[in-house]
């Protein structure tokens, strides 16, 4: 259903639709790029991964289903309702992780940001050089004005990259998502545009 606004649309229609999901460069010569039917076998062992599972309870059970969620990427793309990307390594391009902005809101400029990482990358701030990537494109190149990013209150590792990537903590969501031991409260962190060459991460204390 078109809404009917009483404002313009913070972004117009074909912002991102009307051109190729980009390649995105990160600190330390990430890359960002769309996902491909070569990646099909690496993003199904992922979420093989215990910590992975822990904090993610939609997970492709085969290559087959995996080819499907691709489609599905590729289809949010075309519609403008989310990106998707592989997070890759300088060189051979070996693929090191997920990110992914969802939930586009054209009206409003909002989207959601997701992540995760391999075991071999972790410890070596792939999430954060990722999700700070993303945002300075969502932000700065797109013309998003808010991005939102929760996870549970007991991820303390997500919890580190949403401030070290400068995702202020606004507070916890009770009770908010379902996870294979039961229900979770979330923290919910925020970035917005004036926040760009100004904010600094609040310290880890301050999301306890």
């Amino acid at each position: 259903m078109t809404r009917e606004l009483s404002t313009a649309p913070v972004l117009p229609a074909g912002a991102i639709a009307g051109s190729p999901q980009p390649e995105l460069a990160a600190v330390g010569g990430l890359v960002l790029r769309p996902w491909g039917d070569a990646d099909v076998p690496v993003f199904l062992t992922a979420y093989q991964d215990p910590a992975i599972r822990r904090w993610h309870t939609r997970r492709p059970a085969s290559e087959d289903a995996v080819r499907a969620w691709f489609d599905g990427y590729r289809r949010d793309w075309e519609r403008e309702r989310g990106g998707h990307w592989a997070v890759v390594a300088p060189g051979a391009g070996e693929v090191l992780g997920r990110i992914a902005l969802r939930g586009m809101d054209f009206d409003d400029g909002l989207a959601d940001c997701a992540y995760w990482v391999l075991p071999a990358a972790r410890g070596a701030r792939v999430a954060s050089r990722a999700l700070t990537a993303l945002t300075a494109w969502a932000l700065d190149d797109i013309g998003f004005h808010r991005l939102e990013l929760d996870h549970s209150t007991r991820n303390e590792a997500s919890c580190r990259v949403a401030l070290a990537s400068g995702y202020a903590w606004e507070g916890t969501k009770r009770s908010a998502a379902l996870h294979d031991d039961g229900r979770h409260d979330m923290h919910l962190h925020a970035r917005v545009r004036e926040d760009a060459g100004r904010f600094g991460p609040p310290s880890a204390a301050s999301a306890s």
